[in-house]
């Protein structure tokens, strides 16, 4: 069973859309402060200004994830609208917190980004929360990025799901699928399996938990420019209240 209690109020999401053609950007935000100086030692030897073909950018985004997985220790903070800089110096996130340093350097290395917002049923993060079950939010919010690999922007949109690979190669790679349990957390996943929102692999693996989740999908609320500007829309997934009682704990609780 899970909680509608903590979640914010009056807020229209099921069945609301974002700009369907939101067209990204490479500027800062107040969430993607990607000019300030602790970003800077994500940047080192990543070159914004040579080849930007999109082989050469998704090699630097994927550079980039393997430097987050290091320098960001994963937890279950609840803060998604915390700035990219604040979430370095602390040197823990969330996953929606670790994706978000990922945009920023995508950014800063001349990759526009945008976010498609999903919500999830909370009966996906019951592995994470046994004992815990009736306070899990029945919906959580989820921010995933995009990234803009050349200047077309109807046609070249590359979605984190596919950022080491077509979902079809990476569901055929005899890994298996996603569990929403143990040490690894969905940014972790990314490199090593599917995570498909959308019901589109076919070759999910036969043992184990599978890659397809889009049973866990309730609505999809569309693409924004930002994730600044998802939350500012459609807040976060709990509400304010809810958010000040739960960070201190679960900010520093790592996931596993």
């Amino acid at each position: 069973m899970t909680s509608s209690l903590l979640t914010p109020r009056r807020r229209s999401r099921v069945g609301a859309t974002g700009g369907a053609a939101a067209t990204g950007s490479t500027a800062p935000t107040r969430i993607l402060d990607w000019r300030d100086p602790l970003v800077a030692p994500l940047l080192d030897g990543l070159d914004a200004t040579g080849d930007t073909g999109p082989v050469r950018r998704i090699e630097t985004l994927r550079l980039a994830h393997r430097r987050i997985t290091e320098a960001v220790r994963p937890v279950y903070s609840v803060q998604d609208e915390r700035p990219v800089s604040e979430v370095l110096r602390r040197g823990r996130g969330s996953c929606s917190q670790r994706l978000a340093v990922l945009e920023a350097v995508a950014r800063a290395t001349g990759t526009a980004t945008r976010v498609r917002g999903l919500l999830v049923d909370g009966t996906f993060w019951y592995p994470r929360f046994p004992r815990l079950r009736r306070i899990v939010p029945d919906r959580v919010l989820l921010a995933w990025p995009e990234f803009r690999l050349d200047e077309a922007p109807s046609t070249s949109w590359l979605a984190v799901s596919e950022l080491f690979g077509s979902l079809g190669e990476l569901s055929d790679g005899g890994a298996a699928g996603f569990t929403n349990s143990g040490s690894e957390t969905l940014f972790e996943a990314l490199s090593r399996t599917a995570v498909d929102w959308d019901g589109a692999t076919t070759l999910c693996p036969t043992g184990g938990a599978g890659c397809d989740l889009s049973a866990y999908v309730v609505a999809d609320l569309g693409r924004f420019d930002s994730r600044d500007e998802l939350f500012a829309r459609h807040g976060q997934t709990l509400c304010p209240v809810a958010r000040v009682l739960a960070e201190p704990v679960m900010g520093r609780h790592r996931a596993a």
